[in-house]
């Protein structure tokens, strides 16, 4: 069978592209500091999602973005690939490597077909990017498969109780109300902006991720700092106290 069109990249390639500008800020601000995670910026050595040594291991990094984690896989001395399907994402991480002295490939791709050899992976990794602006039941699978047994992968998305309770309305923050059922959830077709994108509750990504041969290493529901803030719109630091808004799956590769 012929796999399903990705209908909904061209949509959310040209919205990437028109917050290009706020990439750029952004993605300067991630490229010159240690590895801070969300949209709170937790620390890495706070909540330790990457692995301990990272040096040598062979990375790639779905839906990169402005490639700010490959950037800090290859100071602590990986070998990673960042690959997104935007070119404006892509423009902006080539503009950091000159920037900041780093390079690494970069390549134009979707996270759901990658155009990589099975096993060609120790590492995969994304924070928001690929976990949720693509179909998790595309890009789990070809995760699984460019990654070599035993191979890990990590990935960080809004949690399935946040996605609950967003509003429709853009910029309106999540509130206190159940607002969607949480059986059937998958896929979200917003209408401002006109933007797809994909959340699972925790049970049927246990499942997605046990069918395609992943052991379940940890669940990280982040929590920020008091105080720490964030730029974002759709959450408050004060539901972010009390909620989770983000969480990070750690899962290993079985053999």
């Amino acid at each position: 069978m012929e796999p399903r069109p990705l209908d909904y990249l061209a949509a959310n390639v040209a919205d990437w592209a028109k917050q290009a500008e706020h990439q750029r800020a952004t993605g300067r601000r991630n490229w010159a500091v240690e590895p801070r995670w969300g949209i709170f910026g937790i620390p890495d050595a706070e909540l330790r999602v990457l692995p301990a040594d990272v040096d040598g291991l062979r990375a790639i990094e779905l839906g990169c973005g402005t490639a700010y984690i490959s950037s800090w896989l290859a100071h602590g001395g990986a070998r990673p690939v960042a690959v997104d399907p935007a070119p404006s994402q892509l423009q902006i991480a080539a503009e950091m490597q000159q920037e900041f002295g780093l390079h690494f490939p970069l390549v134009r791709a979707p996270a759901e077909e990658l155009p990589f050899r099975d096993g060609s992976f120790d590492l995969a990794v994304s924070e928001h990017g690929a976990a949720i602006w693509a179909d998790p039941y595309r890009w789990v699978p070809e995760a699984a498969r460019v990654l070599r047994p035993g191979g890990e992968l990590v990935f960080l998305g809004n949690s399935s109780l946040l996605m609950l309770c967003v509003p429709e309305e853009d910029g309106v923050p999540a509130g206190t109300r159940l607002l969607r059922p949480q059986f059937g959830m998958h896929r979200f077709d917003w209408s401002d902006p006109e933007v797809t994108d994909f959340h699972l509750s925790h049970g049927d990504w246990i499942r997605l991720l046990r069918a395609n041969d992943f052991e379940i290493l940890e669940l990280l529901e982040l929590r920020p700092a008091e105080g720490a803030g964030t730029s974002y719109p759709f959450v408050t630091e004060e539901w972010a106290r009390q909620w989770p808004c983000e969480e990070v799956w750690r899962a290993r590769r079985g053999s």
